[in-house]
């Protein structure tokens, strides 16, 4: 696998980066659970960063740096099933979309509103729907994403079939999650460090107690190594390494989310500080596609059947 960006691929990141610049830095003492820019979304889908995997020179793998990237800035973008799933629906599915596993649409959807297309994937079929606005409902959640729940069961909604493997589906699903979950955990971790840095305690920066930095490095070297496993599923589109990397995505919140805000003392559990900007997001991600078992069994059947 050659780990070297192409120059399509670095001139988008630098245009990508300079479009979001202004979305990069939240306001601190004034941060709610969940933020959100129709601006920032607008300017994304007109200059094109979400259509980049239908372009055959870009591919999935740009498609995941994009939403990676994106992942990073502190509002959140529904960029990771649209980038990443939509093309194999075709660019005329209406954004946002929802990806919704079937038996399980009673739970709060991300980015769920009237006017979204809902994916729907079954067993051994894949259907969408447009959510009208009696179908859903916005709903308070703590998971720092806009959520709403749908008010219709799926099955019953006369929505279109799509001639999609639902197991394409969740290999493109698992490569969305470990690619946004790479980009969340960067981003706080870069905010945690800045803060252990400069917050002084016992007449020193926190950042300097070993046991920190310890805990800091393994936080490192997670987010590394996720961010290549979603760049390596991106690359092969092979459903075991998809598999491994949501497994790692979904390992690595389990442990990086509690130290982060153990780190930040008091000031972790506020709304403060815009550390939760990132991590409820990555609360949210891993319980998808039935969390870290189920992406072990997927795994497993990958590589065993």
């Amino acid at each position: 696998m050659d780990l070297a960006l192409t120059a399509d691929q670095i001139a988008i990141l630098d245009a990508l980066d300079s479009l979001a610049k202004s979305y990069a830095s939240p306001t601190l003492h004034d941060t709610s659970l969940a933020l959100v820019s129709e601006t920032l979304d607008r300017e994304l889908a007109e200059n094109g960063f979400l259509d980049v995997a239908f372009d055959p020179d870009l591919g999935v793998v740009t498609a995941a740096l994009v939403v990676e990237r994106l992942a990073r800035l502190p509002f959140a973008v529904e960029a990771a099933a649209s980038a990443l799933v939509r093309p194999l629906f075709g660019p005329e599915r209406a954004r946002p979309v929802c990806l919704v596993e079937a038996g399980r649409a009673s739970r709060p959807i991300r980015f769920l509103a009237a006017g979204a297309t809902v994916i729907v994937v079954g067993q051994d079929r894949v259907t969408s729907f447009v959510a009208q606005a009696d179908q859903v409902r916005s709903e308070e959640t703590l998971f720092a994403y806009p959520m709403g729940r749908l008010l219709v069961d799926p099955a019953t909604v006369a929505g279109t079939a799509h001639d999609v493997s639902p197991d394409d589906v969740k290999t493109r699903w698992r490569i969305a999650i470990a690619a946004e979950a790479a980009g969340l955990l960067a981003a706080a971790l870069g905010s945690v460090t800045a803060y252990v840095t400069d917050r002084q305690q016992f007449g020193r920066p926190l950042a300097t107690f070993q046991a920190l930095r310890h805990r800091l490095a393994e936080a490192q070297v997670r987010t590394n190594g996720l961010y290549w496993l979603a760049m390596k599923a991106a690359a092969t589109l092979d459903p075991g390494d998809a598999a491994l990397a949501a497994l790692h995505a979904q390992e690595s919140v389990r442990t990086c989310v509690y130290d982060f805000h153990q780190f930040l003392g008091a000031m972790g559990m506020t709304l403060e500080h815009p550390l939760h900007l990132w991590t409820y997001r990555l609360k949210a991600l891993a319980s998808d596609l039935d969390g870290r078992g189920g992406q072990a069994l997927a795994a497993a059947e990958a590589a065993w059947g």
